[in-house]
């Protein structure tokens, strides 16, 4: 280390990762007098550079301290480069970072704090990215870091520097707890310690009666929690109980959730938010037990903050907690087999919960038995209590519920607490069943009052294997299929069926069931299917709530086809759909069908919304059909139905017409409804029709007359040469087409893609003879673009961009088609003549390049970087 009071000049090494650094100087005046000092000690030898590009800082490594002296204040900076080194954190107010490395420790805090420096995310992305562009994903995902706070390295470098935690990825700040608005009364965050005395993670056991509902509106939440604690295994798996306040106490606690489709790791410090040194949100019973305060959290941090955690549905924890499916039961329209499922559900440690209906005038409305309307509650035990005495004998379903507000807000009816009902029941019986009497929330109903009183039963099961209903004893292997999809403004955001001009575009997913359920005497396959829209808790801070989905699920007849048309599904009713369209996290449909091949279409109720989601379908079977290497869809396959880019120059198809049909009975497929949004119109189906393929059409008489004037303007302008340019070809087209849309003509930009596509030379000119193909594919994208305008505007809809090109050859898969919609459609999904034009024009040159370097049709071009940048710069 040297001291400096005085001009220097300082050597910086920069690299690209491609190469050896180059070696930038610069001359610097540094510090003022009192021990201003800059140095560097490398932890290895800097010599040789040759490999510096493989691994960045990784490969090199050591600590570079600036002390700035007391002219400014003494404060200084320390950077640990690379090397995989931790940070060691300079005195005298400085700071430490840590830049490169693979293994320093993440975290932050004020003085002497510590930043890692870490790679973006691989989350499960629906959209499609290309190579080489910045991506806006994690600017807009806020919790990007999540993934890359490790809880061991973080407790052992606070334990190494003698620091308590302070999670920098969710701040002791007021937005972390509300983000519409400020707190009502100033919170003070404060750590257990500072509450009270002997602060315990877990005290004598976790029990349902830990969980209390504070200030914040998340009873559906709690409800989650305390059935949590009644299967121990998987509160441990959530919770883990062996985390403690005296060993290794460093502030951080750890807590596992499943999120969307992946079990994730959720760090947090232990910072409270309180009033008058008392807890504002969910806490236990008794004061000095914190888990459940810091499970609720870890929970906000999840989901964004904790406002974001008022008003929800019990089977978005359940799942959360769980990884589980749930399954929703009106109880007003129960099965017969309602009892049955309960008790196996109950047996099995399935998460329950039940709820009734809001009052819209009234929140959280007490009942006259003693029920709360819009509330959430657990149900924490079914049983069949066996009742003895002198006039009866047998067994009495009962179901224990417990109301998270944990007092005296309990049912007043039969079977209530210290009702007459029990003395039907000895002391043994109520012994074994765990029967007591006290003001704190549960209560006991007999089935028959639950189901006439309650109005909504969430089953949250364990795991596929759970979801069968038959003897506890088959234990049945269930397959998990998941894909992550996104609907896209403009691309895919096509609705329901009751939108049938749009409905067809949205994503579409194969399902294949091969062999039938074991001892099924109807021969048909079980699956589940569940639509769960994804981050929209997250996005309340932007205005977006819950979208309103569902899904339908149609036969196919052919298990190889590609996306479905309009007309298919015109022509075609459904086979299956999820039981409404509904404004929750998740929508779930249990379905016995016939083996075959099937198209899941998933979608919003009215288009135009966007937003991403996680598919999952369980089948019973695992694949058993076909080689596996065989182009086949194996059993339950979920991958999305889609088609390969490419051109067919030989086949040109006229849009297909159909005679009228007569509409599909009634009932078979009416119009969708969904909850809190109204219905659209009707839309009658018909029965399928065969496909029907029209030849090349004729060029009509108008066609004739433009190419005599078109000949004739050709080589008016051409001159001796017989040869024209993007400017010349620009006035000769303008002249016609002008007259037939209204659109300003083709730009210079436009007439030079058209020479491009003829011009394999580089000449920048056309002959006649190219002129004339030229001329012949815009007859035909002309007539093509006529028939999709169906209101005459001089525009199409970029839904039907995609039928519009596979009428002239092209076949486009859905991640081309989204790129093609973002780059010549207008925010509005408008496509007008002239960028329809230039769209199918690059689109037969790039492919026609493709197909060029590609003569084995492989799917795959070896491009040299001239090639490459010919192919897209001149076309």
């Amino acid at each position: 280390m040297s001291n400096y009071y005085k001009t220097k000049t300082i050597r910086t090494y920069v690299s690209d990762g491609t190469g050896a650094p180059k070696v930038q100087t610069k001359t610097v005046t540094i510090g003022g007098p009192g021990g201003s000092s800059i140095g560097f000690t490398p932890s290895s030898d800097f010599g040789d550079f040759g490999n510096f590009g493989s691994r960045g800082f990784d490969d090199f490594g050591g600590q570079f301290k600036i002390d700035f002296g007391d002219s400014f204040g003494g404060k200084g900076f320390g950077f640990d480069i690379g090397n995989k080194g931790g940070s060691r954190p300079s005195g005298g107010g400085s700071r430490s970072y840590v830049i490169g490395g693979g293994d320093a420790d993440p975290g932050r805090r004020t003085g002497g704090s510590t930043i890692k420096v870490v790679a973006p995310p691989t989350d499960p992305d629906p959209q499609p990215k290309l190579a080489g562009r910045p991506t806006r994903v994690l600017k807009k995902n806020p919790f990007v870091g999540l993934k890359f706070q490790n809880p061991d390295e973080i407790r052992a470098q606070c334990l190494r520097e003698g620091i308590l935690f302070e999670d920098p990825e969710f701040p002791c700040v007021d937005s972390s707890i509300f983000f519409s608005r400020s707190p009502p009364r100033p919170f003070e965050w404060k750590r257990p310690h500072e509450i009270c005395d002997n602060p315990q993670w877990i005290s004598q056991g976790a029990s349902r009666f830990d969980v209390r509902q504070g200030e914040l509106g998340d009873c559906w939440l709690l409800a989650a929690v305390a059935s949590l604690t009644c299967n121990p295994k998987l509160f441990e798996n959530v919770v883990d109980s062996r985390q403690t306040f005296t060993e290794n106490y460093c502030g951080l606690f750890k807590f596992k959730f499943w999120h969307q489709g992946e079990w994730q790791e959720v760090v947090v410090d232990d910072r409270l938010p309180t009033y008058r040194n008392q807890l504002v949100f969910m806490h236990s019973t008794e004061k000095n037990e914190f888990w459940s305060a810091l499970l609720e959290k870890a929970y906000a941090k999840l989901m964004g903050s904790y406002e974001s955690l008022k008003g929800g549905s019990t089977s978005e924890a359940m799942e959360d907690f769980t990884g589980g499916v749930t399954e929703m039961f009106d109880l007003q329209k129960a099965p017969p087999n309602l009892l049955n499922i309960m008790l196996k559900a109950n047996e099995r440690g399935s998460l329950m919960g039940c709820s009734i209906d809001a009052d819209p005038g009234r929140v959280e409305a007490e009942l006259a038995n003693g029920l709360i309307m819009g509330h959430a509650y657990s149900v924490t035990s079914v049983v069949l209590a066996d009742i003895k005495t002198a006039r009866v004998k047998g067994q009495i379903p009962l179901v224990r519920v417990r109301n998270p507000w944990g007092n005296g807000s309990e049912w007043k009816g039969a079977w209530s607490d210290g009702s007459r009902e029990w003395s039907l029941l000895t002391e043994d019986e109520k012994q074994e069943h765990g029967i007591t009497f006290s003001d704190d929330g549960e209560f006991w109903m007999s089935f028959q009052d639950f189901t006439a009183n309650f109005q909504k039963l969430e089953i949250c099961n364990l795991g596929p294997d759970s979801l069968d209903e038959e003897d506890l004893s088959n234990k049945k292997k269930w397959e998990c299929f998941k894909e992550h999809g996104a609907w896209i403004k403009r691309v895919n955001a096509g609705g329901c069926r009751n939108y049938l001009d749009t409905f067809w575009t949205n994503p579409q997913f194969r399902m294949t069931l091969t062999d039938v359920d074991d001892d099924d005497n109807d021969d048909m396959c079980t699956a589940i299917v569940a639509v769960l829209q994804k981050d929209r808790r997250k996005k309340r801070k932007e205005g977006l709530d819950l979208l309103t989905i569902g899904f339908v699920i149609y036969k196919l007849e052919d298990p190889n086809c590609g996306p479905l048309d309009m007309k298919f599904f015109k022509y075609n009713p459904s086979v299956a759909k999820s039981p409404t369209f509904i404004n929750m996290r998740e929508i779930c449909g249990r379905f016995k069908l016939p083996p075959g091949s099937y198209a899941i279409v998933p979608s919003t109720f009215e288009p135009h919304y966007e937003g991403e989601f996680l598919i999952r379908i369980f089948t019973e079977k695992a694949n058993v059909s076909g080689d596996e290497d065989s182009n086949m869809p194996r059993h339950g396959e979920g991958k999305e139905i889609d088609e390969q880019t490419s051109l067919d120059d030989d086949v040109y198809v006229t849009p297909e017409r159909f005679p009228q049909r007569a509409a599909a009975a009634p009932g078979k497929d009416a119009a969708f409804t969904a909850q809190k949004v109204a219905p659209a119109s009707n839309h009658p189906q018909a029965k399928n029709a065969p496909k029907q393929k029209y030849e090349r059409t004729e060029p009509t008489d108008q066609e004739r007359a433009q190419a005599d004037a078109l000949k004739q303007s050709f080589k008016r302008i051409a001159g001796e040469d017989m040869e024209i340019d993007a400017y010349e070809l620009q006035e000769v087209l303008n002249t016609v087409f002008t007259k037939e849309f209204p659109f300003p003509g083709f730009g210079v930009d436009t007439c030079r893609s058209m020479v491009a596509m003829h011009d394999g030379d580089l000449s920048g000119k056309l002959g006649y003879d190219e002129f004339k193909d030229l001329w012949e594919d815009l007859r035909r994208w002309k007539g093509v673009f006529k028939e999709f305008d169906k209101d005459k505007s001089g525009n199409l809809s970029s839904y039907e961009l995609r039928n519009a090109l596979n009428h002239v050859g092209f076949h486009i898969s859905n991640r081309t088609f989204k790129s093609l919609v973002m780059r010549y459609s207008n925010k509005n999904g408008q496509i007008d003549f002239g960028d329809f034009i230039m769209c199918t024009i690059r689109l037969k040159t790039m492919l026609t390049s493709f197909r060029g370097h590609d003569p084995q049709n492989t799917g795959f071009a070896p491009y040299d970087i001239d090639s490459f940048i010919q192919t897209t710069m001149y076309s």
